[in-house]
């Protein structure tokens, strides 16, 4: 299953012609970048009366009050999180275009 996925991402990201270990390590390094894009778009739409509950949230690592509380403060938080990664993937194929 984890073969298939990472197939599929180097895929969708257009480095599928790459050695496998390239292609985990380009893999892992665009992960980070889309989830710091994510967390910044979302935290973006936060009241900044809001933010400090965010941070001491998302330190305590419980990502069920977490939900909840994105849910109440940024309720299209998912869809903008998902935009931000689809932009993150244009930027990333753009940079890898010759």
């Amino acid at each position: 299953m984890h073969d298939e996925l990472t197939a599929l991402i180097a895929k969708d990201l257009g480095v599928d012609a790459l050695p496998l270990e390239e292609q985990k390590t380009l893999i892992a390094q665009f992960g980070e970048i889309a989830l710091k894009a994510a967390t910044l778009a979302v935290v973006g739409k936060l009241a900044d009366d809001t933010r400090e509950e965010f941070a001491k949230l998302a330190e305590a690592g419980d990502a069920g009050a977490l939900q909840t509380f994105l849910n109440r403060e940024v309720p299209d938080h998912e869809n903008l999180a998902k935009a931000a990664v689809a932009e993150e993937v244009k930027r990333f194929k753009a940079f890898q275009a010759p």
